[in-house]
């Protein structure tokens, strides 16, 4: 029997989605698997899911779905509803599953710059929107618990000031300005800095690292962003998006088949 999964979003040609889990399907000798793209703008997933067959086994979802798929599942793991974002979709007898694989995703980053557990330490969060919601998840389970989050509008923050006290950490709000004394000296103090933001919207924060720095840049494409190099520049380390991806992957192709994720082959897919 064929079975299919896809990726959901907007724009959506330049996921690397497909590259992964076909990977992942051949190493695992599942010939009769198949993985694709479909164009879901805001608004459209729910008429988009219902519309899909049975076998479509899981889904994928990137922006602007993810509220849209937690909203639309007849079940929610816990991680995933609280965060509020789900990315992943697996069918059950009945409806679906939600789930927030991303956090898998950011937890393999830091494990890749070296934060697998720091209890009690301090991190920086850039941004406030749907990716650092996954990533203050990673954090505390990592040990973290206090988080400096960097924002432009300290109005538009409250998602992530909510799931923060949900998680049990507490955040302290830095204004998005590389003058900051405040954004310089949490950069000095924390175990590791998430940025969450778009590349060009990191570069304004490039004259505030001056030191060695562990950096999560949840970009992949351009790359290196301009703050990922000045970290490296000063000899910090990075993981950026690919790791990130890589890593949510993994877990969706383990809730997809049931089957351990066949992490080498999937790493080599990306490069």
């Amino acid at each position: 029997m064929l079975h299919k999964a896809a990726v959901l979003g907007y724009p959506i040609e330049h996921s690397r989605s497909p590259d992964l889990h076909r990977a992942a399907y051949r190493a695992l000798g599942l010939a009769d698997w198949t993985y694709e793209r479909i164009e879901c703008r805001a608004g459209e997933l729910a008429a988009l899911v219902d519309s899909l067959d049975e076998r479509f086994v899981g889904l994928s979802v990137t922006m602007p779905g993810k509220p849209e798929a937690l909203a639309y599942a007849a079940r929610v793991t816990d991680r995933a509803g609280a965060v509020g974002s789900a990315n992943t979709l697996v069918r059950e007898t009945g409806g679906w599953l939600a789930d927030c694989t991303d956090i898998d995703g950011v937890s393999g980053a830091l494990g890749a710059v070296g934060v697998d557990r720091a209890e009690g330490a301090s991190a920086v969060v850039i941004g406030a929107g749907g990716t650092a919601r996954p990533a203050l998840a990673a954090l505390a389970e990592a040990g973290i618990t206090e988080v400096g989050l960097v924002v432009r509008d300290p109005g538009r923050t409250g998602a992530a000031v909510e799931t923060a006290a949900r998680l049990g950490i507490d955040v302290r709000l830095l204004d998005f300005d590389a003058e900051s004394p405040e954004l310089r000296a949490a950069l000095s103090e924390a175990v590791v800095a998430v940025s969450t933001v778009p590349a060009a919207a990191a570069a304004a924060l490039v004259p505030a690292v001056n030191a060695p720095l562990r950096l999560v840049d949840a970009i992949y494409d351009p790359w290196p962003t301009p703050l990922a190099a000045r970290v490296a520049e000063h000899g910090g380390t990075v993981a950026g998006g690919l790791v990130m991806l890589l890593n949510q992957a993994y877990r969706q192709v383990e809730l997809f088949t049931g089957r351990p994720a066949p992490r080498e082959a999937m790493a080599a897919a990306i490069g």
